[in-house]
């Protein structure tokens, strides 16, 4: 981050200034980040502590100042799994109701915006409800993912969301078309990093404290317990016939490639947990897994994208590049849930990842193939359309690494009508900015 971001500006609209003057790619519409507005406010204290009356009367003046901007609405987050460095809680995650109703009131003052956030487990549907009474504006609440520890939670949810619309409430579930797997090691395992009994290892810093920590049977037996008590409300829940090992770092452990962590408990004798640990510890924590965690019974997802008022989305967007690729969904729909599983025909796929996302956000004159809109289009054959098999490319700032995905059955992509991509892949000048910064949004 530090290699690759341009601090040339402090406050949200010097943001969206800075984005303009270097000239974007493609079209980029900005939400104003709770956490961002948050630290510039209270410094250090945004980790740490609730807001004084002062302090969210002043981050409401940001929020006000960013809609007046061109933000296309308010981002927050109060999910568990989300922490920065030491396992410190991302700021928003600190915020009470008094802050949350003030910021998201600030945001319904300008009389568009919507408000967008990660719902964590303590924060109830109602209370949204709530949230969208008050301002007069969409909650967009993700992400409804189903899973098989606990299968009926995805359902209570829409199930809520959509009472509340029959109600007359803004509320929209957003959900994914693929299933969420993570590639991670154990220098960096987002999945289990949202547990109380992984604080340890995330206040470790360097590989030889991580590997103390992930020596110590004590420490194993709190985060066993753990995974235990709370089976269904994890990222990892538990499931290590869905942990696989992808990648060893030592020529004498190929044969595990590919192999089932529950099956490698089996054969060792071991706990998969232990089984898990002593194999990234016997590698420096270079080996590298994968974990299918959510969304991967087909039936229930088709059960969730198939709800009309359901908001398709979730790829990476570029918080976990190293950990999962999920930025060809849109194929995805298109090739599996439409042409081979029929849950969508085409039509309804396309409106799913064009029209009703350009109305939800208030985009204007976009979303819709008609004289005098935006020519953004993608032009694609039905019988092929996929996203390739995933890949990791080292191109980021400073040689980090990402994972990636190929487009298959893609024609072209144009932006504002200049061709980027073609059938090989993206053609346009990578030093081009053909893309727009939309500012101005529908009420």
């Amino acid at each position: 981050m530090r290699a690759g971001i341009r601090w040339e500006f402090e406050s949200f609209p010097q943001y969206l200034d800075m984005l303009e003057r270097h000239g974007v790619g493609p079209n980029v519409a900005c939400f104003a980040g709770h956490s961002a507005i948050r630290t510039f406010v209270m410094g250090k204290d945004a980790t740490e502590r609730t807001a004084t009356d002062e302090e969210i009367a002043a981050m409401a003046v940001q929020v006000r100042d960013a809609m007046t901007a061109g933000a296309v609405g308010f981002a927050t987050s109060t999910a568990e799994a989300h922490n920065g460095e030491g396992g410190t809680p991302m700021p928003s995650r600190l915020a009470d109701d008094r802050e949350m109703r003030a910021l998201v009131r600030a945001m319904g003052k300008s009389g568009r915006g919507i408000y967008m956030l990660t719902k964590g487990s303590k924060t109830s549907i109602p209370y949204l409800e709530e949230l969208a009474v008050a301002a007069n504006r969409p909650v967009l609440i993700a992400a409804v993912f189903h899973s098989n520890t606990n299968p009926t939670a995805a359902f209570t949810t829409l199930d809520q969301i959509n009472a509340a619309r029959s109600r007359g409430r803004e509320l929209v579930a957003q959900t994914s078309c693929c299933p969420l797997s993570m590639d991670f090691t154990f220098k960096s395992p987002y999945l289990f990093e949202s547990m109380q009994a992984w604080k340890p290892a995330m206040a470790a810093h360097g590989v030889e404290a991580l590997k103390a920590v992930y020596r110590d049977k004590a420490w194993r037996d709190r985060v066993r317990q753990e995974l235990e008590a709370s089976r269904g409300r994890l990222v990892f829940n538990g499931e290590w016939d869905k942990l696989f090992v992808v990648e060893v770092a030592k020529a004498e452990n190929r044969a595990l490639e590919g192999a089932t962590l529950a099956s490698l408990a089996r054969r060792t004798n071991k706990e998969p947990f232990d089984c898990l640990l002593d194999l990234a510890l016997s590698e420096e924590l270079d080996t590298m897994f994968v974990a299918q965690l959510l969304h991967n019974d087909e039936k229930a997802v088709g059960r969730i994208l198939a709800d009309p008022n359901t908001h398709i989305s979730l790829s990476d967007a570029g918080a976990h590049l190293t950990f999962f690729c999920d930025a060809g969904f849109g194929l995805h729909l298109m090739g599996h849930w439409s042409r081979d599983l029929g849950v969508l025909d085409l039509p309804q796929a396309v409106h799913r990842l064009t029209g009703q996302p350009a109305k939800l956000f208030g985009l204007q004159d976009r979303g819709l193939l008609r004289l005098g809109y935006a020519a953004d289009v993608m032009l694609f054959d039905p019988t092929t359309v996929a996203r390739g098999p995933k890949r990791r490319a080292h191109d980021l700032p400073a040689g980090a690494p990402r994972l990636t995905t190929s487009a298959m059955g893609l024609h072209g992509v144009w932006i504002n009508g200049t061709k980027v991509a073609d059938d090989k892949g993206l053609c346009a000048d990578r030093k081009g900015s053909p893309g727009q910064v939309l500012r101005r949004f529908a009420a």
